[in-house]
């Protein structure tokens, strides 16, 4: 991929540009970008006149139909970009170049623009699984260019929707070319290119801050989604961040781990899905590093690991994260490859992950949308979840939640719950954002679980029509076990115990109490030789339980024939107490006898 260098009037919306266009003939807008001491020279194009560096190179697209408009070169770009420009992959970097458009394409862009939709889903509502092969190019190939590499094994196009450090223009990437591709059957991998890592490869792409890391990556996904809705990428769809490669120092590992996470948390809050595309070696390894910690992970990752192998196995990511249609991996670099007569220099990808791929805008089968904001286990065998999901096919109604612990559906330990329709809750920031939906999509429950220990926690929204159940996210926890006891008596026959289970009040709570201890005996050995010491364990007693929830009862467990004869051999035995329930066991120590 290598990240996409911007350009000084791409991160501006159409509308605006006549406005700064007319600023350029007051102003040298490279005077930022030039050596000091710099002359600058006055250019005049469309009936205006633009000042600009006098050392930068002038290219009237006009003359050039096929020229790359590199938004990372200190150059001057006089009409508009071509249809079908010739553009390596690999370009990146910061805003350097000046593009000045005709006022008639200006006029034209804005016009073009998508007015704002009645229904809160876009073109792309919900987002689509591809597996299969890709490739990304620096700009977005003409409609008769996809149509000619409609011959090609790739049905996955990755393109480039914005930020900083986006390298090539695209003018061919609208709403009616992202209905048009979908409608073909291709499959987008919308891709932002914003802030890099403090030590990026990229010398030239501006860089995040460690200090606002967070407010970073939140400002970065508001524009992603701004970017992405304005070419009809509606919620659900996938947003991932180009985060190239970088060297892992700690510093640089917690800023910029700490702005992917801002990034996909707001992305959720926002209701999209999150995406990251990094080297294996760099922001994959540090993220994968994250797992089971409570971070908050992506959605989905795209490694770059240029290994030749089209497959979504990567030494730097466990077998057991993003497993569930959750990878892309890129494995080749920039090269030309030609279909139907056209050629395009790219990057090639093998998906197994979530992209764009519906044309179509909503018709009653699309999936719901939200986020898990939170997991946790507030009392010994509860667990809490929070968040917020609605369906687009019926966004003002309340919608069912379901849990898994212990993993996603299918894995070999996750166990599910069904909480009911509980996304109905006022949430003022999903009311302000999805303004048709309304802010009663809240959810925040506690429920009782057999489960104990550190534990992954999975939150779908039940889908009510078409479509399919939404995965909100998966967030780790610990789960304090539900039982607890005390040992109130003890004699040379027996030991009086309390018992008390915090599961909630009605609910029963079966376990088995164990006694037992370890102790040191002589084994024989070989005539003639010492006998060996050998460390083994005896049970002293054991004894079943049952109690309700919120209640505790005093519970007297009987000494073993065995474990009294023991006891009276020995004189006193330092044992084990061991309370066990489903999901998890309590153990105190217990001296017994003098």
């Amino acid at each position: 991929m290598s990240p996409r260098g911007p350009r000084i009037l791409d991160a501006l919306t159409p509308p605006a540009w006549v406005g700064v266009i007319a600023l350029l003939a007051l102003a040298c807008w490279a005077c930022a970008f030039a050596p000091a001491g710099a002359s600058a020279r006055t250019l005049h194009f469309d009936g205006r006149k633009v000042e600009a560096p006098d050392s930068w190179p002038v290219y009237r697209l006009s003359e050039h139909p096929r020229m790359c408009v590199r938004l990372d070169r200190r150059a001057v770009y006089l009409g508009a970009p071509g249809a079908n420009q010739r553009c390596p992959s690999e370009v990146l970097g910061r805003q350097r170049a000046i593009l000045v458009e005709p006022r008639s394409a200006a006029r034209a862009s804005r016009a073009a623009l998508p007015t704002p939709p009645r229904r809160i889903a876009t073109a792309s509502a919900g987002g689509s699984v591809f597996t299969g092969l890709g490739f990304d190019a620096c700009t977005a190939p003409s409609s008769r260019s996809m149509s000619a590499w409609g011959a090609s094994p790739y049905r996955a196009i990755g393109v480039y929707i914005g930020g900083s450090n986006r390298g090539c223009s695209q003018p061919n990437l609208t709403s009616s070319w992202v209905s048009a591709q979908t409608a073909a059957g291709w499959h987008l991998i919308p891709t932002y290119v914003g802030l890099q890592a403090p030590t990026s490869s990229c010398s030239s792409c501006a860089k995040l801050s460690a200090s606002r890391a967070v407010a970073q990556g939140e400002e970065a996904a508001v524009d992603a989604v701004a970017q992405a809705a304005a070419i009809a990428m509606g919620p659900g769809s996938p947003i991932y961040f180009d985060m190239e490669s970088y060297t892992r120092t700690s510093s640089a590992t917690a800023a910029t781990l700490t702005f992917l996470e801002a990034w996909t948390e707001k992305l959720h809050s926002l209701g999209y899905v999150s995406g990251v595309y990094s080297s294996s070696a760099s922001g994959i390894a540090d993220l994968a590093g994250q797992l089971t910690t409570g971070y908050t992970l992506p959605d989905a990752l795209w490694f770059a690991n240029w290994n030749g192998q089209a497959s979504t196995v990567d030494p730097y990511i466990p077998a057991s994260g993003w497993s569930d249609h959750q990878r892309i991996h890129q494995y080749r670099g920039g090269h030309d490859e030609s279909y139907g007569g056209v050629t395009i220099n790219i990057d090639s990808n093998y998906l197994d992950g979530p992209t764009v791929g519906t044309a179509a805008p909503v018709s009653g089968n699309e999936d719901p949308v939200g986020s898990l904001d939170l997991v946790g286990a507030p009392t010994p065998g509860q667990v809490r979840v929070k968040g917020w999901a609605f369906d687009l096919n019926a966004p003002t109604e309340p919608l069912a939640i379901r849990a898994y612990i212990g993993g996603r559906p299918g894995a070999p330990s996750a166990v599910s719950y069904d909480l009911g329709v509980i996304a109905n809750q006022p949430r003022a920031d999903v009311g302000a954002k999805f303004r048709r939906a309304g802010e009663n999509h809240g959810f925040d429950a506690t429920f009782p679980t057999v489960k104990s220990g550190p534990q992954p926690v999975c939150v779908y929204a039940l889908n009510t029509g078409g479509g399919t159940d939404r995965l909100l996210g998966c967030k780790s926890t610990t789960v304090p076990v539900a039982v607890t006891m005390s040992v109130f008596k003890k004699t040379a026959t027996a030991i009086r115990v309390w018992i008390a289970c915090e599961w909630p009040q009605g609910t029963t709570c079966p376990g088995q109490l164990n006694l037992r201890t370890r102790i040191k005996i002589a084994l024989p050995h070989r005539r003639g030789t010492p006998p060996r010491i050998r460390a083994v364990t005896r049970s002293l007693g054991r004894r079943s339980f049952q109690l309700s929830g919120k209640t505790g009862h005093g519970f007297t467990l009987p000494l073993s024939a065995g474990g009294r004869a023991l006891l009276k051999q020995r004189g006193s035995l330092k044992s084990e107490l061991i309370a066990a329930i489903p999901g998890g066991r309590r153990t105190v120590t217990v001296g017994l006898g003098r």
